[in-house]
């Protein structure tokens, strides 16, 4: 509609680090719109880790009864657990000694296998049922999880249509495509595999800290002299690896952009033989986007080798100096072999923690260009009192309107143009006159900067725009066909079209013969590029579209351009009989096409410079009859 479009820019993302936090927690505050789901999962989360958090403990409680029953059948039967003890330190035992008394046991009694199958039975079913908790809370998580980013792509898809055509004229339709898919399913999938694990490592953290506390205060306080060691390397690495992560993203945005516009500039590109050119631009784009990705994972990849460094040697440390205590007498075997465990299980959830810092730099980075697109600059809502006509006749009326698209190069300055219903007006002019932005004001599309249009007299921007845009019906220069079937594109002008009324509209466009023709009829299947169809075809196809619409007002633009000599008699004569009780506004630059208009607008510069009938303005001799002069000797020639 506005020729303005894939060239724009890509549109980056902002790429300063410090975006990091703001769009974390705009993310996390999309999670919480589902509450009760969210509950759950932390609900299910604490229950769980904390069932997995008993279970060392639980098993350091077998060990003792293992290990007190053996020490007790090494000592002599009938002697009382001071005598055993007073003979260790006789026989110059003293550390065992010490052993013996701290494990309370009875000497010459063996293991207690009762209460080892009781212990081992509860730690079975502490397990079975964190195990079943925790997949309950990642079914949870994962519902969650999609239920949000279902909301995302909604409110993106809501966004598009709220858009204003100069944004996306503005900007890349690779880079919003991109956006609003790799993005989109980027975020999807670090939320999936970290939101979950976020959260039970950090309660795993939590509550093996406070078993830990409650085992020995002395192991537990070396355990986390490590945590501020690698909670600051984390933090260096993360904040270098962030503007990576960012460029990423960018970079695939940009790629994106040049691949669609490529792909559908294809027959450009080969007749121009740019194709070498195109594949040039490709390769930077895709040097640059390995280049980010190659920085982003290599430097977020080294957090995790560095925090497993810092967790094994936290690991022989608290082995080393549990060893001790328990020669000390200070704790018991069992207590240490669930501090180790509990040490393995601190460590574990840190190193998942900084694992995972990568996966969520990526989705935050891709959150931030989500959510720059969302909050993008809407057009003007609707009027909540929005007003219509009580009967569309067609009238449209310019009073002293002013546009333009950059507000340092005026395009449209203090214009009037009345057209009454009926009649059929057409725009003609040079390039850059101003014809089409003329149409898109009409349709809203663009909002003037000065002055009104008014349908029957009521001011356009007074108007619901759905409402305004139900009453034209538009056939441009670029025809678009979606994936279906002819029939179905046809019946797209009308959702309650029956199959008599859309081979009634292609018979008036001048295309039934044509679809006959064909194999399945009406019911060939074409897609964006019209597969079989001609451009003249798939030009003749939104004609019989805006036919079956039946609209008050027609916006012709360019609308026989790719049409043959001989079509395009046809479609003349088509078009006139439906422009019969109708307002139209032609656009032409072929000045053959509109001969028979009632009224002929001669543009130059946003201005009207001449209006009439063919025959007045070419006897008047003035710019209309350049135009003639200029088209019909430069053929003759």
């Amino acid at each position: 509609m506005s020729g303005r479009g894939p060239g724009g820019t890509a549109g980056g993302p902002p790429s300063r680090p410090e975006q990091f936090g703001p769009t974390l927690r705009r993310l996390l505050s999309r999670l919480t719109s589902e509450p009760r789901l969210v509950l759950g999962v932390v609900g299910l989360a604490v229950v769980g880790v904390g069932l997995s958090v008993v279970g060392p403990r639980l098993l350091g409680h077998a060990t003792d009864i293992v290990f007190d029953g053996y020490l007790a059948s090494r000592l002599p039967a009938g002697t009382s657990l001071a005598e055993a003890v007073a003979g260790l330190r006789e026989s110059g035992q003293p550390r065992v000694a010490e052993m013996v008394a701290s494990a309370g046991v009875r000497p010459g009694q063996g293991i207690d296998f009762g209460a080892l199958g009781a212990v081992l039975a509860l730690v079975l079913v502490v397990y079975v049922s964190s195990s079943a908790l925790m997949w309950l809370q990642g079914r949870t998580t994962t519902l969650v999880v999609q239920r949000t980013v279902a909301g995302l792509r909604t409110d993106c898809e809501r966004k598009l249509a709220r858009l204003p055509l100069s944004y996306l004229d503005k900007r890349s339709h690779g880079d919003i495509l991109s956006r609003v898919t790799n993005d989109v399913d980027n975020v999807a999938q670090s939320l999936q595999q970290t939101m979950s694990q976020l959260l039970t490592s950090l309660l795993t953290v939590v509550g093996v800290l406070v078993m830990m506390v409650l085992i020995s205060p002395l192991l537990a306080l070396v355990a986390l002299v490590t945590v501020p060691v690698a909670g600051i390397l984390t933090a260096v690495i993360a904040k270098r690896s962030q503007p990576h992560f960012v460029q990423q993203w960018k970079a695939t945005g940009e790629l994106n952009g040049h691949v669609e516009e490529t792909f559908t500039g294809h027959d450009l590109v080969t007749v121009f033989g740019r194709r070498a050119e195109s594949a040039e631009r490709f390769a930077r784009h895709n040097d640059d986007l390995y280049d980010s990705a190659f920085r982003a994972q290599f430097v977020s990849g080294i957090i995790q080798p560095t925090m497993m460094f810092v967790s094994n040697l936290a690991y022989v440390v608290v082995a080393v100096v549990g060893a001790l205590r328990v020669g000390s007498g200070a704790i018991t075997v069992g207590e240490v072999q669930a501090f180790v465990q509990y040490s393995r299980q601190f460590s574990q959830p840190l190193t998942q923690l900084a694992s995972m810092v990568n996966l969520l730099q990526s989705g935050v980075a891709s959150a931030e260009r989500v959510f720059a697109f969302l909050d993008s600059e809407e057009e003007v809502p609707d009027p909540v009192d929005a007003v219509r006509p009580d009967r569309v006749r067609g009238r449209v009326e310019f009073r002293d309107v002013s546009f333009s698209y950059d507000p340092d190069e005026p395009l449209i300055e203090h214009l009037d143009l009345v057209v009454e219903p009926g009649q059929t007006v057409a725009i003609v002019g040079p390039t850059g006159a101003g014809k089409t932005t003329l149409t898109n004001l009409v349709l809203r599309f663009y909002d003037v900067d000065a002055g009104s249009i008014t349908l029957d007299g009521v001011d356009v921007q007074a108007m619901d725009r759905d409402a305004l845009r139900a009453t034209f019906g538009v056939v441009l220069q670029d025809t678009w066909l979606f994936g279906g079937t002819i029939g179905e594109n046809i019946a797209y002008g009308a959702e309650s079209a029956t199959h008599e009324q859309v081979c009634a509209a292609a018979e008036a466009a001048s295309v039934d013969h044509l679809v006959r023709t064909l194999p399945d009829g009406y019911d060939t299947i074409v897609d964006e590029e019209g597969g079989v169809l001609s451009a003249g075809q798939r030009q003749l196809l939104t004609i019989a579209r805006a036919f079956l619409a039946d609209p008050a007002v027609l916006v012709l633009d360019e609308a026989t351009s790719s049409v043959d000599t001989r079509t395009e008699a046809l479609v003349q004569e088509a078009m006139g009989r439906l422009r019969r009780g109708r307002t139209s506004f032609v656009v032409a630059h072929r000045l053959s096409t509109i001969r028979d208009a009632d009224v002929i607008v001669v543009m130059e510069d946003g201005h009207i410079v001449e209006q009439g009938t063919h025959d007045d303005l070419l006897a008047a001799g003035g710019a209309y009859q350049r135009l003639y002069a200029a088209q019909f000797s430069g053929a003759l020639v």
